[in-house]
């Protein structure tokens, strides 16, 4: 076993595969969106700063509505994720862009000839909340969650 060896197991997958000659392409390419720039895929980065606003939109919301509850308690928690819930599924079924993804000039699109439903919002939505989906995702930062309804995130701006 040399050190080269272990660099490539550490590397993953898809660097070995790379080092093979096999070419995936940016993320995107396989839906026709642009490498970069406007319609290009939303990077991780901004999609990051997304939750994060709508996150903080949500806790803010949850001390103005209910201005009994202890931040941190169960309860304080549960009515968070539901604002947060409510809010990411209202907007985005209506505007194609929750809060967050507005301020940070990300949207959804559908990637399939059919277009995006309230049904298929809430899935990814009910998805999102879960956690986990959102973690996974493949070379296109498709989180399991927008596989799931066959949507990508791209950059509106």
């Amino acid at each position: 076993m040399e050190r080269r060896d272990i660099g490539s197991w550490l590397s993953g997958p898809k660097a070995a595969l790379e080092e093979q000659g096999m070419d995936f392409g940016y993320p995107g390419q396989r839906f026709g969106l642009p490498k970069q720039g406007i319609g290009s895929v939303a990077r991780m980065g901004r999609r990051i700063i997304a939750l994060m606003i709508d996150w903080i939109a949500a806790i803010l919301v949850t001390h103005l509505a209910f201005p009994d509850l202890v931040y941190g308690s169960e309860v304080f928690a549960a009515a968070t994720l539901g604002i947060f819930a409510a809010q990411v599924f209202l907007l985005t079924a209506t505007t194609g862009a929750s809060f967050g993804y507005k301020l940070s000039g990300i949207r959804l699109i559908s990637i399939s000839p059919a277009p995006i439903t309230f049904l298929k919002v809430l899935v990814r939505t009910a998805l999102l909340c879960l956690v986990v989906p959102a973690l996974i995702w493949d070379r296109d930062g498709r989180g399991l969650h927008d596989k799931a309804v066959g949507t990508i995130t791209m950059r509106a701006r």
